[in-house]
């Protein structure tokens, strides 16, 4: 049965196409003599391609279909050349471009330098060389390494300080701005006054001298003062109350010296706590003074005039470190300025505290090397209701010193031991510094402190003591007033050694000396019979109760 789709016989079948066959349209020509010879309608739009051999009523088409057909053919055929030939130039450019890199991989490696077959030799030569001069060497002198874990202080290389003029007039500048054109000074008598002080024989040569000296009065300020004179490299001092003996306020390098007079304020008391925070520039004296309308009382009692800062600084101790021990046992807490600037507090208010490092002991007694204090809390404690004061002499240092060392080992309970030789008496009654004149022999100055009666009785063990160890007299206080002129023999001792200057020739060295209790009348026979040999006027006078004495000599 013939198909109704069959194609009529008046249409031949086309055994070439007009058109070059495309690579992606394959299926134009390979599908076509399937359809024919299955009897299929070619389909329309394979018409263009197959060209159109009849009408619809099976006649032979025009000659002006022809020719339409021809010119169509013809443009399609311009229209594919055209494309083939941009595409045949992308081609080709590509192809050249890849060419040209073939080409000059190839030329760079034909022209590679090669590498010299001696140059290699030395080289290696070398090396073998070098490696055997070091094994060498390291077998004849090995190296060792260090046992210690610190750095020595001649391996520690100096700061690098610019104090030049121009360097301190741009700080003074600064300083004003930050502080006040009043709050900052270079006179030279204020330079002077703030590099040595009466006490001391070291003096400051001018090149160690501050250039300039500013008086701040918050820790804020402080902080800005370190900041800025970290920038610029300028070495920084601070100054309290300059009754140091040792110099420690006196700067070795120039730069700046913070004076703190202006940060004298009992900033809190807390009566309940017992604690007080106070600035650098309070007086120990003026702390008691104020603290005793309370009933309270601040141990540590150095020489007169030191004040908190320095009393921090140095780690001071006083006539009272028998029985309340020295600084350290009495500050809590510090506010301290780093040398860039950086504010910090080494402890929280409760005393109780394990956590970390011991800041605070670590800043006590380092001299301000390692920052400015500006604020301290401080521990307190009940002033005593009954004090009483004795005095005993004997015939030598000896006797006395072991009186001491036997109170001391029986623990009869004293609030201060103070030993005072023969010459240091003398210079007492020489000075007039005191009311009454004095039995020139080495002498002892007990004060007790406590319930009537604990003193009392303490007063009876000593004396008994006493009498045992060959003491020339015994005389105590009935009274505050004849206990503060007992005492104020130990408070002149040092001024009635520097009332012996003559003039600027004369010198009066000082210097502390502790060693164990037990050990305390032979350091001190020792000691006196030396600077005799010397030909030396020398003074003793010191804290014996826990091992320490100041010797001083006059030249």
């Amino acid at each position: 049965m013939a198909s109704k789709l069959s194609i009529p016989s008046q249409v031949p079948l086309r055994s070439q196409p007009l058109l070059r066959p495309h690579r992606r349209q394959p299926f134009l020509y390979a599908s076509t003599p399937l359809i024919c010879h299955r009897g299929l309608r070619t389909p329309r739009f394979l018409n263009p391609l197959l060209g159109k051999s009849s009408d619809d009523n099976g006649n032979p088409p025009s000659e002006e279909y022809a020719q339409e057909m021809t010119v169509s053919r013809m443009k399609a055929e311009q229209q594919r050349k055209l494309k083939k030939s941009f595409r045949s130039q992308l081609f080709e450019s590509t192809a050249d471009r890849v060419q040209r890199e073939r080409e000059r991989e190839t030329w760079y490696s034909e022209n590679k330098p090669t590498t010299m077959f001696w140059r290699n030799t030395a080289i290696m030569a070398s090396t073998v060389l070098m490696t055997a001069l070091g094994w060498v060497a390291g077998c004849i002198r090995p190296y060792e390494k260090d046992p210690n874990s610190t750095l020595k202080l001649e391996d520690v290389g100096w700061s690098e300080h610019n104090t030049s003029p121009h360097n301190l007039e741009a700080a003074w500048i600064d300083l004003c701005v930050l502080l006040g054109e009043e709050n900052v000074t270079e006179r030279e008598d204020d330079l002077y006054y703030h590099a040595k002080n009466e006490w001391i024989n070291y003096n400051a040569k001018q090149h160690e001298r501050p250039g300039l000296v500013c008086y701040p009065e918050t820790t804020e300020q402080v902080s800005a003062i370190m900041k800025m004179a970290h920038k610029r490299k300028l070495p920084v001092t601070g100054y309290s109350g300059g009754t140091s003996l040792e110099g420690q306020f006196t700067p070795t390098r120039g730069g700046i010296s913070v004076d703190f007079r202006r940060m004298d304020r009992i900033v809190r008391l807390d009566k309940e706590d017992m604690d007080v925070v106070v600035q650098p520039s309070v007086g120990w004296e003026d702390l008691n003074e104020e603290l005793a309308k309370d009933g309270l009382f601040f141990p540590p009692d150095p020489g007169p005039g030191a004040q908190i800062g320095g009393m921090v600084g140095t780690g001071c101790s006083g006539t009272n470190a028998y029985r309340y021990g020295t600084m350290r046992d009495w500050v809590l807490s510090l506010t301290v300025v780093l040398a860039d600037g950086t504010i910090m507090k080494t402890k929280q208010r409760p005393r109780k505290s394990s956590a970390g490092y011991d800041l605070t002991r670590t800043f006590i007694g380092s001299e301000g090397t390692l920052g400015l204090v500006t604020e301290a809390t401080l521990k307190l404690t009940n002033k005593p209701k009954n004090e009483r004061v004795a005095v005993t002499s004997f015939g030598s240092i000896r006797e006395a010193a072991q009186l001491v060392s036997k109170v001391v080992s029986d623990g009869v309970p004293i609030q201060a031991v103070e030993i005072l030789d023969d010459v240091q008496m003398k210079c007492i009654n020489d000075s007039g510094s005191t009311s009454r004149h004095w039995k020139e022999a080495p002498t002892l100055f007990f004060k007790f402190a406590g319930t009537r009666t604990g003193v009392q009785e303490s007063i009876d063990i000593v004396k008994n003591m006493a009498k045992k160890q060959g003491c020339k007299g015994f005389e105590f206080a009935e009274s505050e007033d004849e206990a503060a002129e007992l005492w104020s023999a130990r408070k002149a001792a040092l001024f009635s050694v520097l009332a012996k200057k003559r003039d600027e020739n004369d010198h009066v060295w000082t210097t502390d000396v502790a060693v164990p209790i037990s050990r305390l009348p032979d350091i001190i026979e020792q000691t006196k019979d030396d600077i005799s040999s010397c030909g030396l006027l020398g003074t003793m006078v010191g804290h014996v109760g826990d091992g320490n004495f100041h010797g001083g000599t006059f030249s």
